[in-house]
């Protein structure tokens, strides 16, 4: 079993965190997924990782008084169970110093644009109405802002002049499941360096 130990934050179905968890199943990916954190008690991602023998942590955030404090709660169970990365998979909420500050350079994000094109909700849509030939994939370092942080992998996602928004939808998701899945081998193998906003991507030895 792999050493290197991620917990995915996830909010709704959980595909990309399915397609994390069928590139471990198939051993294409040398990691181990330790923890679900979700915020919406019922999301069809729960029952994936429940049927896969993942622990999950869910919680519902009206019953804290502030975001910090159930962040607090994550923190204390990420360190229970000595996560080396965060991988936020459709995780739909900002969050704060409590888990930035001791998990900056170790929290990755997956957007469905061009960063820095097309940030917050809905960027498939924004990109379809707002007309752009190109749009994509980008996966991230989290920081406080967002959509803002350290660009670590982008693919490009044409949009062709007669695709529906729908099959847009799937072109990106084709292309996420890809890249993430990649992205997480990238850092577990340490061939990820950051420094400032630069992120510097290392062949195999």
């Amino acid at each position: 079993m792999s050493s290197f130990r991620i917990a995915v934050f996830a909010s709704g179905s959980g595909s990309n965190f399915q397609a994390i968890l069928d590139h471990v199943n198939q051993q294409k990916l040398d990691i181990h997924i330790e923890l679900l954190v979700c915020d919406r008690p019922g999301a069809k991602v729960i029952e994936r990782a429940e049927k896969a023998g993942i622990p999950v942590f869910v919680f519902r955030p009206k019953d804290y008084i502030s975001r910090e404090m159930y962040e607090q709660e994550i923190v204390n169970e990420l360190q229970k169970k000595q996560i080396d990365l965060i991988v936020l998979a459709g995780y739909m909420r900002l969050v704060t110093d409590t888990l930035v500050k001791p998990y900056y350079g170790k929290m990755i994000n997956i957007h469905p644009s061009l960063l820095p094109a097309f940030t917050g909700l809905d960027a498939i849509g924004q990109a379809y109405k707002y007309g752009v030939k190109v749009t994509g994939v980008t996966v991230h370092f989290v920081d406080n802002g967002m959509d803002t942080g350290p660009i670590i992998k982008q693919e490009p996602v044409d949009i062709h002049e007669k695709d529906t928004i729908e099959e847009l939808e799937q072109n990106i998701h084709k292309v996420e499941h890809l890249i993430y899945p990649e992205v997480i081998e990238l850092i577990a193998e340490g061939r990820v360096r950051l420094e400032g906003r630069r992120v510097s991507l290392y062949p195999k030895k």
